[in-house]
């Protein structure tokens, strides 16, 4: 198939949380669709090995996002990487379950930190560029926990409602100026994030079926940033078919 033909041929797709999981399998098929994807992530053994095994369009960024000054300045080391930007996806996460009673304060304000504060400033920060060229998608990686309240998560089932009411607000600030704004609400997926469910649910959910695969999710967003400029795909939710939501 000619290069002209994959649907991302020519642009640039930048991701937080690259190197591993979700993130790691959306670069995989940014890349097979043709873009080039600036890979961010703080895990320099993980990234650089990544970015190797998927080659030279696999562009690595070394950043901490949960640094203000590291967020701030992701524009101008992805345009120097890229020399362009077309899609980011704030995908990077933390996740904790359990009882809130027995939660550590510092687990619940790093979740937050993250999964809140860290992906809206990332995402202020590369919106002066995106409104710039009037074109655009921003994909936020939510929950299912982001709509349907899961008992053993409050913290981080917080966190995804408040990622939810922003992608609804942003998206209709946003339209005008050419940018798609989406969220992605994968049910229980089989990463590291579930490094912190109790060691039977996990067992179980392995062995039902009852966890989807991080490619899974990143079939789910390639549909989502290819649909005609005139279509935007705000939530989709995907579960696996073992699970009682």
């Amino acid at each position: 198939m000619s290069n002209t033909r994959l649907p991302l041929h020519g642009k640039v797709a930048a991701i937080t949380g690259a190197a591993s999981g979700i993130g790691l399998a959306c670069a995989c098929a940014f890349l097979t669709a043709g873009a080039r994807v600036v890979m961010i992530d703080r895990d320099v053994a993980a990234l650089r090995r990544s970015t190797t095994d998927l080659g030279e369009h696999a562009l690595p960024l070394l950043a901490d996002v949960t640094d203000p000054g590291q967020a701030d300045s992701l524009p101008h080391h992805i345009l120097r990487l890229a020399g362009r930007l077309d899609i980011f996806h704030a995908n990077a996460g933390l996740y904790t379950g359990g009882p809130f009673v027995d939660t550590d304060p510092a687990t619940m304000e790093n979740v937050l930190n993250l999964n809140v504060n860290a992906t809206f400033r990332c995402i202020h920060a590369v919106l002066p560029h995106l409104i710039a060229q009037q074109a655009g998608d921003i994909l936020l990686t939510s929950s299912v926990a982001g709509v349907v309240p899961v008992v053993h998560e409050p913290v981080y089932t917080a966190s995804k409602f408040a990622v939810q009411g922003f992608v609804h607000s942003l998206r209709r600030q946003l339209f005008p100026h050419g940018i798609r704004v989406g969220a992605v609400l994968p049910g229980p997926v089989s990463t590291a994030l579930l490094n912190d469910w109790p060691e039977a649910k996990r067992r179980e959910a392995l062995e039902s079926g009852a966890l989807l695969q991080p490619a899974d999710v990143a079939e789910a967003v390639l549909f989502m940033v290819t649909r005609p400029r005139n279509v935007t795909v705000r939530d989709l939710v995907i579960l696996p078919n073992r699970v009682d939501l």
